[in-house]
């Protein structure tokens, strides 16, 4: 798909802003984690406060560029010319979280199948191995309320995820993660995908299984807290990702 580059029209930052946004919405196809058209990856543009950028309505994962996402405020009306539409349910939950958590910059919604499978489990997020402990203490849970048309459903979203939690289960729909960059809310996205889908894979198996005991939990959930993922890490990890990407196809650049 052609898109016009935007970029002699964009600051240095909304550019490198638009490219990691871009970059996150590949790595999520790559990895398998889309619904065709459907759910949402939003940041904030820099320097402009109650502004966003979020997907174009249609488009492909696979196919979004820098130049073709779009810009809209908190009540989701766009402010610039793009053509593209946007989804309004993306926009509700989305919006929900710009709104309230300032630290979080970047908001990841996916509906896959692990992930929906673990979140329609009354137990949620098992501690069943180191990368599922990752998440120990740090995900709130949402009860479903039908598609996010509503927006009064904004205040209940905030008040699960809270102040300090570093994502949600979305009850019987899908898992949402935030990040102070693009690169922290996809690290943890990818995470928490892989800790749903081993969860799925060690329930299936039919057999006997061990849990650690609360304390080790806790003591791993706090170590992460703790930790908040070394940005040193996090910048070689995403580093890695990009290299990958650009050696597959770079247009995500333009």
């Amino acid at each position: 798909m052609s898109v016009t580059s935007l970029r002699p029209e964009m600051t240095a930052a909304e550019w490198q802003q638009r490219v990691e946004l871009a970059a996150c919405y590949r790595l999520l196809a790559h990895y398998r984690m889309t619904d065709l058209i459907y759910t949402h990856c939003t940041v904030r543009v820099p320097g402009e406060p109650g502004r966003f950028l979020i997907n174009p309505y249609g488009h492909r994962w696979e196919e979004i560029t820098a130049s073709s996402l779009v810009k809209i405020d908190v009540e989701g009306n766009k402010i610039d010319d793009s053509p593209h539409r946007v989804n309004p349910a993306g926009f509700t939950i989305h919006s929900a979280v710009h709104m309230a958590r300032h630290d979080a910059a970047c908001v990841i919604h996916t509906h896959t199948r692990g992930g929906m499978a673990v979140a329609s489990l009354k137990e949620g997020l098992l501690p069943l191995n180191q990368i599922a402990l990752q998440f120990y203490g740090r995900l709130g849970i949402h009860d479903y309320e039908g598609i996010a048309l509503d927006l009064d459903e904004r205040e209940r979203i905030i008040a699960d995820l809270g102040t300090d939690k570093c994502g949600l289960l979305l009850r019987n729909h899908g898992l949402l993660t935030v990040g102070r960059t693009v690169a922290e809310a996809f690290n943890l996205m990818f995470y928490l995908e892989r800790a749903c889908e081993v969860q799925v894979a060690t329930l299936s198996m039919g057999r006997d299984i061990v849990l650690p005991p609360q304390d080790v939990c806790e003591k791993v959930g706090a170590q992460y807290n703790q930790m908040n993922f070394d940005d040193g890490d996090l910048l070689l990890e995403w580093a890695a990702h990009l290299r990958m990407l650009d050696g597959i196809d770079p247009s995500y650049r333009n």
